[in-house]
């Protein structure tokens, strides 16, 4: 067997190279310094960094930088978007923390009631003071205690009395009485402060009190009304008598009767808006009272007026909010005569049920183109829901109205007397009710007449008296 000899490679594991077979030459001998081992590991070289398109890293830290601002500015946004949709909320909503002035601004409830103004136009001091029920119960409203508190009598004056009747609205001139009325109160009571000072308001002179020595409460009479009225007639219509009705005016443009009215105060006069919206000048009107038929003017005053004051939301349309005040020039004299005296508007608390009997006054002619009238009839209160029936009035009949019908239907009286009282007895007082809106009367359909409801506007009034107290 012939042996083969082995011969090394040197390409072999040593990287590429280039040697040429036929080549003869001898290469000189190694020295012992040059010998390698032939199998060394080599550790590869890092690989070339690959060619990529990629944005340099001091443009991604920038792009990082515009995203963030971007995110940033959108979440300001939507932070400012959701802030003005809180406030738009809160400022078209009821005051959240505390009261509305009812112009769109708010006070803390504390400032309620505290006898210092701090609404621009007053609501926070307008309807703290008011009478309750048929007795003239006194009652204010306490900002501490946040409830409607009896003012207890112990060192209750006279004076004290002025300046309560002074903030809910009546003149100083026409103050009548205080009086006294045993009660009981579980809310407590207020009694007055023994260093009364008069010129303060009557809120600010009165301490909260758990107790009244022989709960005698405070009774209050502003004016001298709802007296004088035989309540024993006859239910069918008819003509007054002079004096029957003293709160009865006859409101004149021109000579001629115009309108129907009641006195609620020497100076005040309700009637309906409708009525004033045509002829709104004062200086168009004059005002004859205690008077029952034309030769009346012959012997009576005329009061000439000094304001006039529809409700701003009237709509002659609805007839909605269909009342409004007069303001003599100057007082009636009601102590001259006793055919002349106001009536009393129905207190809070007046027990006012429907099927409630009460009396309408109109002026009206006798016959056809002859003189004008006070004519009068029995009338019962009705239910509104019976008045909105498809029958009746289908609906047209809101919270401000009332309704009534006649109660003896042969004696029907078909009269067309705008801004007339409705009246009612209740407890030995007469209370106005309502005034003369609208109805359909004269339709031969006997449909019961429409009145505004003077509870509902109880407080509206009161506001304009204490606007133009000294008018």
């Amino acid at each position: 067997m012939v042996k083969q000899k082995m011969t090394t490679n040197p390409c072999l594991d040593s990287g590429p190279c280039l040697i040429r077979t036929d080549d003869k030459r001898k290469l000189p001998p190694l020295s012992q310094s040059d010998v390698k081992p032939q199998y060394v590991h080599h550790l590869a070289p890092k690989p070339p960094p690959e060619i990529s398109h990629s944005i340099p890293k001091h443009k991604d830290v920038k792009q990082r930088c515009v995203k963030f601002t971007v995110a940033a500015v959108i979440s300001l946004l939507l932070l400012l978007l959701l802030a003005g949709i809180l406030l738009a909320y809160y400022f078209s909503s009821p005051c959240v923390h505390g009261m509305q002035c009812g112009d769109g601004g708010c006070v803390w409830e504390s400032q309620w009631c505290d006898g210092v103004t701090d609404c621009p136009a007053g609501q926070d001091e307008a309807n703290c003071v008011r009478l309750h029920g048929s007795t003239f119960l006194l009652q204010i409203y306490s900002t501490q205690s946040r409830n409607w508190r009896t003012v207890c009598s112990h060192g209750w004056t006279e004076r004290q009395g002025r300046a309560s009747c002074q903030n809910i609205g009546y003149s100083r001139g026409t103050y009548f009485k205080s009086g006294q009325q045993k009660t009981d109160s579980d809310d407590g009571f207020l009694l007055v402060k023994s260093d009364f000072n008069p010129e303060a308001s009557i809120l600010q002179q009165l301490v909260l009190s758990n107790t009244c020595p022989n709960n005698s409460a405070v009774t209050l009479r502003c004016t001298d009304c709802g007296s004088g009225v035989n309540s024993s007639r006859a239910s069918g219509g008819q003509l007054a008598s002079v004096g029957a009705w003293p709160w009865q005016v006859s409101m004149q443009v021109v000579g001629s009767h115009h309108c129907g009215g009641a006195i609620i105060s020497p100076y005040w006069i309700v009637t309906a808006a409708h009525c004033v919206a045509r002829a709104s000048s004062p200086g168009d009107w004059v005002v004859y009272a205690g008077i029952v038929d034309p030769l009346g003017t012959l012997f009576n005053p005329a009061y000439s007026v000094s304001r006039i004051i529809a409700h701003e939301g009237y709509n002659s349309l609805t007839r909605r909010n269909d009342i409004a005040l007069m303001r003599l020039s100057k007082p009636l004299d009601i102590t001259a005569s006793s055919n002349i005296g106001p009536v009393c508007l129905p207190n809070v608390g007046l027990n006012i049920t429907d099927h409630q009997k009460g009396w309408i006054t109109q002026f009206g002619e006798i016959v056809n183109g002859g003189s004008q009238y006070l004519m009068e009839t029995q009338v019962s209160l009705i239910d509104t829901a019976d008045c909105n029936s498809s029958i009746a009035y289908n609906g047209r009949i809101s919270q401000d109205m009332l309704c009534a019908r006649e109660t003896d239907a042969v004696a029907y009286m078909c009269l067309n007397d705008s801004g007339g009282p409705l009246v009612s007895l209740k407890d030995g007082v007469w209370w106005l009710l309502g005034d003369n809106i609208w109805g359909e009367h004269c339709t031969g359909q006997k449909r019961p007449g429409v009145y505004g409801n003077v509870t509902y506007f109880l407080d509206w009034i009161h506001h304009q008296m204490r606007k133009h107290q000294e008018d």
